[in-house]
């Protein structure tokens, strides 16, 4: 019985059979391919839904439909199954349950003051997420409804997106979006390929090259692709855009089908553009949700931020206060009517059977109305003002203009909001190197051949000139190395070259244009190109090049060995005109020298360090020649594994490793990578706020080094600490002698390190220490069982890791820096992390830490695709962290302290209200009061504070980055400033409950000469709390904007008017019309005016104290010497005054910006700030300057500018007379 047979409908028989055959939802069936042991799922196209030859069952497979469904609702679904999400949440599900004890027990508030509190919530939330899936339903509409061409019976037939079918030959024309995922069988062009964008899916906005296989390259018409007969078998659907495996079978006159292997390469994805393309033939493999487009719809995994994880202790904390406050009125409760004068009122006499009946539900009850009367202590708008806050919030970063890149034409990009008070937590930053902190802007510098150094004199010069007096007249042998080197270089790669004008077959070398995901391999080819030898592209599967004799030379691309990160190569196989077949590869030197020659190695070696040292990019090129019969054995292994279904990709990358073995080493390249604008200055900045930055990448550990020095990671008196196959060996004691290596390291750093940091003088003062780890040290530390006398070699390796403060991980894999960034997650503390890179195999890291910053470089988009945020360049971090981070962390603590602070204001004078009560669970406050507390008397000040506060100002947040260092370790959350913000609204609470109480005596008459009743009473307290917490936000608001102003005064107003209103009509749904002309009698009262400004101001005491206390001291100095004006007076110039404190403590650390803005501040400024500089100046000698210092001069600049405008030479020259006068003085 064939496999075919095995397929049926019943998923009961399927299972039966699972041990030999496997089958999906979707009609997958079962092939076994060429030399796989394994039964694999696979499924079965037919093109053009033609009949198989009678050799091949047919077997009609269902699959889905081409019908996008992005959206999560339907009209009738989506009420409940909205409602079963949001009240999933915990506060939402709280908030229900007092509702219904509302409705269902006599409680003392109407169920309308939780019921429309929460009402709102709902609704706000089902609105908004309702118009958002609305969206995504039209859109769906309108990708489904699209006007797409299949060909059938030879003719084109227009049809709707959703009719396509798996086996459906499309037609797609140029600018035309593909409708489903294709096979390209045809095109246009007579070479069969085809150029895409997939700016949609991947962001990458470069064209790419696509191929159909040579087979079906000719069937480019409707009447000759309808002819094909043929199957596809390929994988079942799965989400990577990068990844695909097939075959095509195709049969002709019924003869023995001819196999061909599919990949990536031939995949056209749904979502993608046809550009610079006619017209292609292809046809569909994946429709509808099984798309890669769609399958990648799913999101990321969800990140919770300390800031969440704050909000939910400090609930259980307040949970816990109204459990113990309804648990202690109800005690009291019936403490005080155990006193029989103190029973129920005479109209509410008990009876006999009533004192005696079992008190068990009533005191349940109770308890519940008592939870019902001070359920307001938990903020139920808190989670929609704090969502509100982060989406809106996140605008700001994406309308920042300092963010914008004016190369690429972009700017910052914001893919989640939930983060954003994240960014001002960081402790450590991960960061990769190439595309990352360098530019990816490679550069041909110099090569090695045969262990000669050769440098190109000038950019005309069409020769090598050697650099390290090797013969001036080459020999032939020289030479015809030369020329093989330099033809390796045009031939081991895979890009590709557009052409402007192409006139009857003559190409211009100016015309040329290459393209490529890699930089380095356009790099190298320019460089071939300046020597003389230039690439002038691939077609028909032949590439051609123009030596330096201008003559053009052909290669036959017979196999191209695709590089990937494990094996850090790449290598093709090509045969010349005479039929020679070679093999050239170029890759790492940790790649390429183990699969050389022995004795060719040292020559290169030398070179390869050399040129790593001075941190170029460096690459060894290697050849082998094979004969006809090694390259038949050669071609039968790739092909045998091309056509495989399983482990395809593992299969390939055993063959090429056993390929790839005794070449030749012809020599090794040199490319430079420039250091990104900026990137030093940002790493700088990092370092001082607190953070802790390691490189992470696959650079060879020489370069990586020197591009660390570069950038200032490493200083000149960071000690080195190296963890690397060259410290440890290759020995079988590597193991031991890394054991050793670690305990040393782990003591010298144990004794060594100060057992804290000051924020004031950050990690200057004390020895700095940096780690160098390769990626097989790092595996062996992993994977490793020895332990130490207490602990293992992973958690020594993480201490030692802690006391340093910069981390260099060099010859890294993606899984390992993931690993990386885990184990830094993992130790006490749980630092917050960040991670940020330009490339595929920076994702894993971006996914695994806290946040993840994707760069939007020149090597793809899937970093700024699978990232939080994304950013144009590194140096955007330092404004991204140091402002924006600062500011959200800030704003979003402020506003949870607020909430929480606002509330217990709210509940505790209904607490105390009930000791004079007799505990009759008798409201305060009126209803409509209740309900609109938290909804619109007190919620928009604080979110227009939460958006715009700058309680210092972006400048110099960004210029200081000690500032960041005040905020870290999550301190404005901590349960000091929590405790804090409530005591003092249980100090507030109080005073408006006792300060009305005392002043209300039966001295507060109406003009009748009545007393002042109850609904009075509880309206001046509740009066006095509006305004004292919307005031108490005013004190705390450093940055006034007009909308600050008007929706802080504005609220007053509004409450003011809601309660004349209120108050000034007869409700007819009322039942009691208690609150009638409460609040207008109320404020027409003198000692009522007098009783709220008294206690407002009692209320605000101790925070307009504090304020003036902190502006006092930090205009008081702690001490020391006053320096007169600085810097001195100008001829027809008179500078502003700035007080210059001398400390004797001297904080040996050079001038830069944030000088500048603890000046504006009026912060102390130390001696060193103003005169010491990198071994230029002495403290108690005199200082020895020749001129003034790069950073000094710039802090000059900046403040003479902004106050006068740019000076002249003369000018300048008096500046510098007074500089040193003062230097003079310190």
């Amino acid at each position: 019985m064939s496999v075919t047979d095995l397929v049926g409908k019943s998923r009961t028989w399927v299972n039966k059979l699972s041990s030999c055959v496997t089958k999906d939802n979707y009609g997958g069936r079962t092939r076994k391919c060429g030399g796989e042991e394994q039964r694999v799922s696979t499924r079965t196209v037919y093109v053009g839904h033609h009949q198989a030859p009678e050799t091949d069952a047919y077997v009609e497979e269902k699959f889905c439909d081409n019908r996008i469904v992005s959206s999560k609702y339907t009209v009738w679904n989506f009420l409940p199954k909205n409602l079963f999400e949001q009240f999933r949440r915990i506060a939402n599900f709280y908030f229900l349950i007092i509702f219904l004890v509302q409705v269902t027990v006599d409680t003392p508030t109407s169920p309308v003051t939780s019921g429309l509190p929460l009402f709102f919530v709902i609704t706000v939330t089902a609105i908004k997420q309702g118009y958002e899936d609305w969206l995504r339903h039209r859109a769906d509409k309108e990708v489904n409804k699209s006007v797409v061409y299949v060909i059938e019976n030879a003719k084109r037939v227009k049809k709707e997106s959703e009719a396509i079918k798996v086996g459906d030959i499309v037609e797609v024309h140029a600018d035309e979006t593909f409708p489903c995922d294709i096979i390209l069988l045809s095109s246009c062009n007579d070479d069969g390929t085809c150029y895409v964008t997939t700016a949609s899916l991947d962001g990458e906005s470069n064209c790419k090259t696509q191929y159909a296989i040579r087979d079906t390259s000719s069937f480019n018409s409707a009447h000759s692709i309808d002819t094909l007969q043929a199957t596809i078998e390929c994988e079942q659907p799965q989400p990577d855009l990068y990844k695909f495996v097939g075959r095509i079978n195709i049969y002709d006159n019924n003869a023995e089908p001819v196999a061909r292997s599919l990949g990536p390469e031939n995949l056209l994805l749904k979502g993608a553009t046809l550009k610079n393309t006619k017209k292609i033939y292809g046809v569909a493999v994946y429709t509808g949700m099984e798309t890669k487009m769609a399958l990648n719809y799913q999101g990321k995994s969800q990140k919770r931020s300390a800031v969440e994880k704050s909000i939910n202790g400090f609930l259980i904390v307040y949970l816990c206060i109204l459990l113990s406050k309804a648990a202690i009125c109800t005690a009291l409760k019936y403490v005080w009517q155990s006193i029989s004068q103190n029973d129920e009122p005479w109209y509410n006499q008990k009876t006999q059977h009533e004192r005696e009946t079992v008190k068990v539900l009533k005191i349940f009850t109770d308890f519940l109305s008592f939870m019902v009367l001070f359920n307001f202590i938990i903020p139920v708008s808190m989670y929609v003002t704090v969502e509100m806050q982060k989406f809106l919030g996140s605008f700001f970063i994406a309308w920042d203009k300092d963010f914008f890149d004016e190369e690429i034409q972009e700017g910052a990009l914001v893919n989640t909001s939930d983060l954003n008070e994240e960014l001002g937590q960081v402790e450590y930053v991960f960061t990769d190197k190439t595309g990352t902190l360098t530019e990816n802007t490679m550069e041909f510098i110099e090569c090695c051949i045969d262990g000669h150094s050769y440098k190109q004199e000038t950019a005309e010069t069409e020769a090598f000139s050697e650099t390290d007096g090797a013969q001036p007249q080459p020999g032939r042998a020289e030479k015809s190395r030369e020329q093989l080197f330099l033809r390796a270089l045009c031939l081991c790669h895979t890009v590709e070259t557009q052409v402007k004008d192409d006139i009857d077959g003559i190409v211009e070398e100016a015309e040329l244009t290459y393209i490529s995901s890699s930089p380095d391999e356009i790099a190298l080819v320019k460089g071939a190109q300046k020597y003389g030898y230039t690439y002038l592209g691939l077609k028909d599967g032949r590439m051609k090049l123009e030596n330096q004799s201008n003559e053009i030379e052909e290669f036959e691309l017979l196999h191209t060995l695709h590089f990937d990160s494990s094996r850090r190569r790449m290598s093709v196989i090509v045969r010349n005109a005479r039929g020679n077949i070679f093999l050239f590869c170029k890759g790492a030197d940790s790649a390429i020298f183990p699969r050389v020659k022995r004795d060719q190695i040292e020559q290169t070696k030398v070179h390869v360090e050399r040129n790593a040292m001075d941190g170029y990019r460096t690459l060894c090129v290697a050849y082998k020649e094979y004969t006809r019969e090694e390259y038949r054995e050669i071609n039968r292994r790739i092909l045998e594994n091309r056509m495989a279904l399983q482990e395809r990709e593992e299969k390939l990358a055993k063959v090429f490793d056993e390929i790839e073995t005794d070449m030749n080493l012809i020599g090794s390249t040199a490319v430079e990578d420039r250091l990104q604008d900026q990137a030093a200055e940002t790493i700088e900045a990092l370092h001082k706020a607190g953070m802790k930055v390691w490189v992470l990448t696959g650079d060879k550990m020489e370069t990586a080094k020197s591009t660390c020095y570069a950038c200032r990671l490493f200083q000149t008196n960071t000690e080195l600490l190296e963890l690397t196959t060259r410290t440890i060996g290759d020995s079988e004691r590597r193991e031991d002698l890394l054991h050793e290596l670690l305990v040393d390291y782990h003591k010298k750093l144990i004794y060594g390190f100060p057992k804290r940091r000051s924020i004031k003088k950050g990690w200057g003062e004390h020895q700095e220490y940096g780690l160098i780890i390769d990626g097989s040290t790092l595996s062996l530390i992993l994977n490793s069982s020895q332990e130490s006398t207490s602990t293992n070699y992973k958690t020594i390796f993480m201490q030692i890791c802690v006391k340093c403060t910069a981390v260099l991980c060099c010859r890294m894999a993606p899984l390992q820096k993931a690993q990386i960034v885990k184990m830094v997650k993992n130790i006490k503390g749980s630092p917050i992390t960040l991670s940020i890179g330009d490339g595929a195999n920076d994702v894993s890291m971006i996914l695994e830490s806290h946040v993840g910053i994707g760069i939007k470089g020149k090597e793809g988009r899937q970093a700024a695709r699978n990232s939080d945020y994304a950013v144009p360049k590194f140096k955007h971090l330092r404004k991204l962290l140091l402002a924006h981070g600062h500011l959200y962390y800030v704003r979003i603590a402020h506003l949870v302290q607020y909430f929480f602070y606002k509330n217990l204001c709210f509940i505790l004078p209904q607490f105390l209200y009930q000791f004079f009560c007799g505990f009759s669970q008798q409201p305060l406050y009126d209803a409509a009061y209740l309900t609109m507390y938290n909804i619109c008397f007190t919620s928009l000040p604080i979110l227009a504070y939460s958006l715009l506060e700058q309680h210092i100002s972006i400048d110099v947040l960004t210029a200081d980055p000690r500032l960041y260092m005040k905020i870290s370790d999550n301190a404005k959350l901590k349960w000091g400033p929590f405790l804090y913000w409530t005591f003092l609204s249980a100090f507030e609470g109080t005073v408006f409950f006792f300060g009305t109480y005392f002043l209300y005596q039966a001295t507060t008459l109406e003009e009748n000469g009545k007393v002042f009743g109850n609904w009075t009473f509880g309206t001046t307290v509740y009066t006095v709390l509006v305004v004292t917490v919307t005031l108490k936000l005013a004190l705390d608001t450093r940055f006034w904007t007009w909308i600050n102003h008007f929706v802080i005064w504005g609220s007053l107003v509004f409450y003011i008017f809601f309660s004349f209103f209120w108050g000034g009509i007869i409700w007819p749904f009322l039942k009691q019309q208690r609150m009638y002309f409460i609040f207008a009698h109320m404020v027409t009262s003198v000692s009522t005016w007098l009783t709220m400004i008294l206690l407002v101001f009692v209320s605000l005491f101790p925070e307009i104290l504090m304020i003036a206390i902190k502006n006092v001291r930090r205009r008081t100095p702690k001490g020391g010497l006053k320096v007169s004006e600085f810097p001195g007076t100008l001829d027809n110039i008179a500078f502003n005054p700035i007080p210059v404190y001398l400390d004797d403590a001297i904080v040996q650390e050079a001038l830069n910006p944030g000088i500048y803005a603890r000046l504006l501040l009026q912060f102390l400024v130390q001696p060193s700030d103003l005169c010491s500089w990198q071994g230029y100046v002495s403290y108690r000698g005199s200082p020895t300057h020749y001129a003034l210092p790069t950073n000094l001069t710039a802090y000059l600049e900046c403040r003479l500018y902004h106050q006068f405008g740019p000076l002249d030479s003369k000018q300048w020259l008096e500046v510098y007379k007074n500089v040193n006068r003062v230097l003079g003085i310190c």
